[in-house]
């Protein structure tokens, strides 16, 4: 009796490791694609970023209507001086987005000018399996 307990348990733990991994994965490539975008914004190429951003991104905001507001967001903050991971969350939900994966990931991130913003870009899971950006917020 005493080995199949011990049996069932390390089966269960092979299980939730193995959810572990598919989600430190999952974030692992959520947060590259999160900074490779950010280095097309950084970049000033806008309708590259719109390009490269996820299905549900660019059914919800026209490309013209994305580079108006890129342009205003970024231009008056500068270039990007440092940046840095603060955190990435997974998440299976989001509150008025489709269900899907998601990791929001938060950068601290200092522009010529402003010190000690927030950037936060969220990644999603796309139809084909590539993770892109579905979200971009700087406060």
């Amino acid at each position: 009796m005493k080995f199949i307990t011990v049996a069932a348990f390390a089966v269960g733990m092979l299980s939730l490791s193995s959810v572990y991994a598919q989600k430190t994965d999952s974030v692992t490539l959520a947060q590259t694609a999160a900074t490779q975008w950010l280095e097309v914004v950084d970049g000033g190429d806008y309708a590259a970023s719109w390009d490269q951003a996820g299905s549900v991104f660019k059914g919800m905001v026209e490309k013209s209507k994305w580079l108006d507001a890129i342009q205003g967001i970024r231009s008056p903050l500068g270039a990007v001086k440092f940046r840095k991971i603060k955190s990435a969350d997974y998440k299976k939900n989001i509150q008025g987005a489709p269900e899907g994966e998601y990791v929001t990931v938060q950068f601290e991130t200092t522009f010529e000018n402003k010190n000690g913003a927030i950037e936060v870009v969220t990644p999603m899971k796309d139809k084909d399996g590539t993770w892109r950006v579905t979200g971009y917020f700087v406060h």
